[in-house]
């Protein structure tokens, strides 16, 4: 381990040496030793189009040597303006307010506070959230405090505000019981908008797909319930595609594949095609509109020295027009994960087989709990490697999630290891 560095998410004390990276290309990463290996996670799930894209370097080197940085309070620029119109454009219903931050932690901090402010704005104080048991938000106390209680925000429990959680209703191929747990679901939430009327600012939720809770996937029919339950109750609707945005679920946003349009969505990721640090919190223009006030008070006092950074945003209108360009690329993976996912069936230790547009998952069987902590992660991590592979597991959870620019040969090929590191395990 180098001296001065700590490494996220790592328990530090017999750590394995992190292998150094000195490129990368499309899907492929080569190691310092000269060994290649493919990139199945798109590097936690940013690097949509693969790595140093042509398009994307051009945009950058281009920017930087016009304007590589100004502060956003009262000026703005090209860039910033260029991305806030695609997006407006491309989101559903009336999404058309862009506020800029760095990171989707925050994009989820600002969505809050934006929630809560709102209400207050309007004369009435609401300040209570529904979120849902397995979400992940990011580690930010507000988005801590959003997220399920979890190994990431344990040690800071009592500083977390409190935050009313359901169940969420996770499905997989061949669950016969989903229309079920979706209706408890649903039946818990109006409990609990009942019981405490007036008292809830949003509801959040990571729309089709939980990310870091274990790539657990929902119907889009439950998302379209829960719109309704939001609506009938006067409370917002907070969408969380900092991962599933950007084509991940097969669409560009997961609000449009299911059809639902919340009231303020958080984005991040993909949106620079893992580029530089970038992220937006949007929302709808009855939202804004409550800010919309020469009154001090009723300012959204926030902001970031980054904020609406032009080489960032530079990166994120390259990667947009990519995305225009090659978007039948995440259209048509689903079924091609499909296809390569049937021999995974009859593999006695997979189980709860999923798919959502890109995203591929199974969990993997062992004798112990489920989870982030089941030492089956390690196994595969140490083992993947020898397949020339990227895999980073969710506990148990082994996914996949490549860039876009895979070649069905690859995706193929990618298939092939995965099968033959598993059946090592059984």
């Amino acid at each position: 381990m180098h001296p001065n560095i700590w490494h996220p998410f790592t328990i530090q004390k017999g750590a394995a040496e992190p292998l150094k990276v000195v490129s990368g290309k499309g899907l492929w990463l080569e190691l310092e030793s000269g060994h290649k290996i493919a990139d199945c996670i798109s590097s936690w799930w940013v690097n949509i189009h693969g790595h140093a894209h042509p398009d994307i370097v051009d945009a950058i080197h281009e920017q930087a040597r016009t304007l590589e940085h100004v502060l956003f309070a009262n000026y703005t620029h090209d860039p910033a303006e260029k991305v806030a119109e695609v997006l407006a454009e491309k989101l559903p219903g009336n999404l058309n307010r862009v506020f800029y931050s760095d990171n989707g932690s925050t994009a989820v901090e600002v969505a809050l506070k934006m929630a809560v402010q709102y209400w207050q704005n309007k004369g009435e104080k609401k300040s209570r959230f529904i979120a849902f048991n397995g979400s992940y938000h990011g580690d930010t106390f507000g988005a801590m405090s959003a997220g399920s209680r979890s190994v990431f925000s344990d040690v800071f429990r009592d500083m977390l505000f409190n935050v009313d959680f359901v169940d969420f209703p996770e499905t997989w191929e061949g669950d016969d019981e989903m229309g079920e747990k979706e209706d408890r679901a649903i039946e818990a939430i109006e409990q609990l908008l009942v019981e405490n009327q007036d008292e809830y600012a949003a509801i959040i939720i990571e729309p089709l797909v939980q990310g870091a809770g274990g790539m657990r996937i929902c119907s889009e029919e439950f998302l379209q319930k829960l719109h309704w339950v939001n609506r009938q109750f006067d409370t917002l609707l907070i969408f969380d595609e900092v991962m599933t945005g950007f084509g991940r679920t097969g669409s560009w946003f997961a609000s449009e594949r299911a059809q639902v349009k919340p009231d303020i969505i958080c984005l991040a990721k993909g949106l620079t095609g893992g580029f530089l640090p970038l992220s937006v919190t949007v929302c709808a223009d009855e939202v804004y509109q409550a800010f919309y006030s020469d009154d001090p008070v009723k300012t959204l006092w926030h902001g970031h020295s980054y904020t609406a950074n032009p080489l960032g945003c530079a990166a994120a209108v390259a990667s947009l027009k990519l995305l225009e360009k090659t978007s039948e690329r995440f259209q048509s993976m689903e079924q091609k994960h499909r296809i390569c996912l049937k021999p995974f069936s009859e593999m006695k230790s997979v189980e709860k087989i999923r798919v959502k547009g890109t995203i591929a998952a199974f969990d993997i069987k062992n004798e112990e709990k489920s989870g982030y902590l089941n030492s089956v992660a390690k196994i595969i991590k140490e083992k993947c490697i020898d397949k020339n592979l990227l895999l980073r597991p969710l506990g148990n959870t082994l996914y996949l999630m490549p860039p876009y620019c895979i070649t069905d040969d690859e995706l193929s090929w990618v298939y092939s290891q995965v099968e033959e590191l598993v059946s090592e395990l059984e």
